[in-house]
């Protein structure tokens, strides 16, 4: 299986490769990129996109570390309450099995 993922992984990754070939083979036209602020020099139109993909992505992916980071850790916090709350059942469970009948100590006070 672990086989089969990897060769299919590579023919994505050379097809992506590829077609960016292809793209930037195709669209040979120069232009200027101005960003308000700055003003950058002619290069090809291919260039450009391929950039503003490649950043896109890399954007993309920052943002989902981040995410999956942030819920880890509410993962971790969540299991930790789960064996707080554990713990505090089995013993609540014992001390009612110490107490004749089943009744606790602060069922006991309270009658």
């Amino acid at each position: 299986m672990k086989l089969l993922y990897r060769i299919l992984f590579l023919a994505a990754v050379l097809a992506v490769l590829a077609i960016g070939v292809l793209f930037s083979v195709q669209n040979t036209a120069t232009v200027p990129l101005d960003l308000l602020v700055i003003a950058l020099p002619e290069r090809s139109i291919a260039l450009w996109v391929l950039l503003a993909f490649t950043l896109g992505g890399l954007v993309g992916m920052l943002t989902s570390v981040g995410v999956v980071w942030k819920l880890r850790a509410s993962l971790l916090r969540a299991n930790r309450q789960l064996r707080k709350q554990e713990k505090h059942l089995a013993r609540t469970s014992e001390k009612a099995a110490d107490s004749p009948a089943g009744v606790t100590k602060e069922e006991e006070a309270a009658a």
